[in-house]
């Protein structure tokens, strides 16, 4: 079995805790995208820091390198459904949070109508009435890829799925 592994923690929090514009800014994004707390919305503005710093580190670099390695981060990016295909790397300096919280599973379950509110659609992921392609998935923070966006549906077995089918 071996040791458990260390959690590595995945977010920065903010350098200063009460200002006042940035709480406001938070409590506005947890409460559209239907957050449990705002740790959450911290893990998304850590990714997209992290991207972003990625994106200066390239533009840094020499031309001839710098090519292969953009081609590379563009690719994943699109893949992931972040930018578009004809995007640069000031599209990807443009990467805010919000960005990141539009692929969350969440937010793809309650804007392709599975659920009627952003908060039913975190309960039915967790129940585990929602599927990607046949595979339960139960973590509403679930990145989805491009390719994955339209396999999301209800799970095999789900309630929500026969009523689905007696409603067409």
């Amino acid at each position: 079995m071996g040791d458990p592994r260390k959690p590595r923690k995945k977010w920065i929090g903010p350098k200063h805790p009460w200002i006042k514009e940035r709480l406001l800014a938070e409590i506005e994004l947890v409460g559209k995208y239907g957050l449990k707390n705002k740790r959450e919305l911290w893990i998304a503005g850590t990714l997209a820091r992290k991207l972003r710093h990625r994106a200066r580190q390239l533009l840094a670099l020499p031309e001839e390198i710098r090519e292969k390695q953009t081609r590379a981060l563009l690719d994943r990016l699109y893949a992931m459904g972040l930018v578009e295909k004809d995007a640069t790397l000031d599209d990807i300096l443009g990467i805010t949070a919000a960005d990141i919280l539009e692929r969350r599973l969440q937010t793809i379950v309650y804007k392709k109508g599975l659920a009627r509110t952003i908060y039913q659609a975190r309960q039915l992921i967790v129940h585990g009435h929602i599927a990607i392609g046949g595979r339960r998935v139960t973590s509403p923070g679930y990145l989805v890829w491009r390719h994955e966006e339209p396999l999301v549906d209800y799970a095999p077995g789900s309630p929500f799925k026969e009523r689905a089918k007696e409603a067409e």
